[in-house]
């Protein structure tokens, strides 16, 4: 029988598998009781993991978005992955976020077992950084176009042209794409009935959603 560390350990691993899990689904892959499931839930709240219940049938344990960030659990590749990722956005082409890229960064490193730091100074060392080609963009605005992207907001932007020309766009926003250049984003343009893409650096100002 695991132990209760790694009992929850296993618990949250499992929770970041699916959208909802079942409580006795989740208890019998456990091989727990569904009362030290409970406990174990309630244990990992009071750590300050936004754990949602609910009751009947259908009842079960789910992830939901928390007021803070609590501690994350990343298995070795999840690590070595976001390892990189913060490495590139540290010299990438996003500006506003290289400083807190460093720091979560070196955050990282410091809680990794030795056998993982090994590799990913392996990865640092062998990775060689190139000369940015390309304006960057802010982060901010990249964030705002990317949640309309999801969450499939209208959006409206001052925009100016490759011939520097200025208008004001409202579009169904689709996608972001990065051509390691440049950011673009895709938008269904009501106003010309068409699909159009446009350059995220000539975004001027804030977008606006709604």
């Amino acid at each position: 029988m695991l132990s209760s560390s790694s009992r929850l350990l296993r618990v949250l691993s499992l929770l970041q598998t699916r959208s909802h899990w079942a409580g006795p689904e989740l208890a019998e892959r456990l091989a727990v009781h569904p009362r030290t499931l409970r406990r174990d839930i309630d244990r990992l709240r009071q750590l300050g993991y936004p754990i949602h219940a609910s009751s009947g049938v259908a009842g079960g344990y789910a992830f939901r978005a928390g007021q803070s960030l609590p501690p994350l659990l990343l298995d070795d590749e999840e690590a070595l992955a976001v390892a990189i990722a913060l490495q590139i956005a540290a010299a990438g082409t996003v500006s506003g976020v290289e400083e807190s890229s460093l720091r979560a960064l070196v955050k990282l490193e410091q809680v990794m077992p030795t056998r993982l730091r090994r590799r990913t100074h392996a990865l640092r060392s062998a990775i060689v950084p190139v000369q940015r080609i390309g304006p960057t963009i802010d982060a901010g605005v990249l964030a705002t176009l990317a949640t309309a992207c999801r969450d499939q907001l209208q959006v409206g932007f001052s925009y100016r042209d490759l011939r520097g020309q200025a208008s004001v766009r409202q579009v169904q926003p689709h996608g972001l794409v990065h051509t390691g250049n440049h950011w673009y984003l895709v938008a269904w343009d009501p106003a010309r009935d068409d699909w159009r893409t446009f350059r995220i650096d000539r975004v001027q100002g804030t977008p606006r959603t709604g």
